[in-house]
């Protein structure tokens, strides 16, 4: 190796000081080109659903194949408790969409249905 360590350290700061403004372009292009990939990324229906299953296992909902957890839920469109129509957004209005799990249960499957946020709320399947 024809470098020591100190020797390549300084060789390295001098390096960056000479091609400052063509290592910040090179840098800036590169998170521009990173940003647009994952701008599109999380749009995309895969990132939604592995996004979905990530908040499902941190809030602790437990499940043998989340994929057809999260194909059941996709496709629920009426709340299972009062039958009223849901709504998927990001705010927890009446009629939003929600996952009801037990928390009592730590082992096993603990989801009990899909329902609106205000009978979720009041935990009417307990």
């Amino acid at each position: 190796m024809p470098y020591t360590k100190e020797e390549r350290k300084e060789y390295m700061i001098e390096y960056r000081i000479k091609n400052k403004e063509k290592l910040k372009k090179q840098t800036n292009e590169y998170y521009i080109k990173n940003q647009e990939f994952y701008k599109k990324y999380r749009q995309s229906d895969k990132s939604k659903k592995s996004n979905r299953i990530s908040k499902w296992k941190e809030q602790g909902i437990l499940c043998f194949n989340f994929d057809l957890l999260y194909d059941i839920v996709l496709s629920t469109t009426n709340c299972e408790f009062c039958q009223v129509e849901l709504t998927t957004g990001r705010y927890n209005t009446s009629t939003t969409k929600m996952l009801d799990h037990d928390h009592s249960i730590k082992d096993k499957f603990n989801v009990r249905g899909v329902l609106c946020n205000s009978c979720n709320i009041k935990d009417v399947l307990k």
